[in-house]
């Protein structure tokens, strides 16, 4: 049966496909559209008499489109693009993005990591407190003995925002903290014995073994007996625990401007993840606390006396799983997380 053109309703179509075109943010989309197919396809089913015509009316809808079309890309290209405010909270009053279900997520191996290492600690007696994501200029620098013309003060070195503050370089900015809290406790007749953790940040080139970004575990020990031995036998004792393995320890003296005396420690490469007798692994920093940072923490050094130590949490985590490139907990690569997921 033959289509009579008469009664195909080419203004409709032709309305239709300008409404939409009208409320596109895609509008080159609507020349896709099946209508403009449908149209041509009617044109081989009407009587020979009547098909130019009606191939005529089909063409104008295309231009008329074509030329909507460009109309509304002008529009939108000449619109004011309002700025996303990437601060702000959902508003309460529109729906939320549909999430993906926990029981399709794992938690991240350096927070695993990290919550053994303080529990370790806290088993060992030790306070839990964690590190700030932002500080000033006298706990991330001043507080801990550092003079003024320190390079690690340089922005090479230290982020800065235009404001002042500075994104922690170490988790040793709360250690101030730590030991003006810990004041009533010790003048008590106690000890002040606290960790510090959390993410830091540098002025780092990234490569397999530099982050910008990355975590430590500071810890402070202060009373009126601490000693150098106390204070090997404390990190000796926590190595062996987190890598389940008796180990060997050394040191060698090195500067900080918070400790007095200085030392690097480091281990013997656990057996266990392949490691020979004879290669040792620095692991992190530590010594006496300077006695110029226990007065500005308002603690007598003539009386007291403490250690402290600190060392990044990825270098633990890389040894104890043999992972070879840093960059791998940063990246966001399911591919590496999913080795962790249990």
């Amino acid at each position: 049966m033959k289509i009579i053109m008469s009664t195909y309703d080419v203004e409709g179509v032709k309305q239709s496909l300008l409404e939409k075109v009208a409320g596109s943010d895609s509008p080159r989309d609507v020349l896709k559209a099946p209508e403009i197919r449908e149209l041509y396809g009617v044109i081989g089913s009407l009587p020979a008499e009547e098909r130019g015509a009606f191939g005529k009316q089909v063409n104008e809808v295309k231009l008329a489109v074509e030329a909507a079309i460009e109309a509304r890309e002008n529009e939108l290209e000449s619109a004011d693009v309002v700025a996303i405010d990437v601060t702000a909270p959902w508003d309460v009053n529109s729906a939320q993005p549909a999430l993906l279900p926990t029981e399709q997520g794992t938690q991240h191996p350096l927070t695993t990591e990290l919550e053994n290492v303080v529990d370790i600690f806290t088993r060992m007696g030790f306070e839990a407190v964690e590190s700030r994501q932002i500080d000033d200029d006298h706990h991330m620098f001043g507080a801990l003995n550092f003079p003024e013309d320190h390079p690690a003060r340089d922005g090479y070195d230290t982020f800065r925002t235009e404001e002042g503050f500075i994104p922690p370089a170490h988790t040793s900015t709360m250690q101030h903290r730590i030991l003006k809290d810990g004041k009533a406790k010790l003048e008590a007749g106690g000890q002040i014995a606290a960790i510090s953790y959390g993410r830091v940040f540098r002025n780092e080139d990234v490569d397999a073994t530099h982050e910008h970004t990355f975590y430590q575990c500071e810890g402070v020990f202060v009373s009126e007996d601490a000693t150098l031995g106390q204070m090997l036998g404390t990190l000796r004792s926590f190595f062996e625990t987190y890598y389940g393995q008796e180990l060997r320890v050394k040191t060698q003296p090195a500067y900080f401007p918070f400790v007095e005396p200085g030392l690097e420690f480091a281990i013997e490469k656990p057996a266990a993840i392949g490691g020979k007798p004879g290669e040792w692994l620095e692991m992190l920093g530590c010594g006496m606390i300077h006695p110029n940072v226990l007065k500005d923490a308002g603690i007598d050094p003539t009386k007291y006396r403490g250690f402290a130590w600190g060392g990044g949490v990825e270098r633990l985590v890389m040894l104890k799983y043999g992972i070879e490139d840093l960059r791998h907990f940063e990246s966001g690569k399911l591919a590496f997380l999913r080795k962790f997921a249990s």
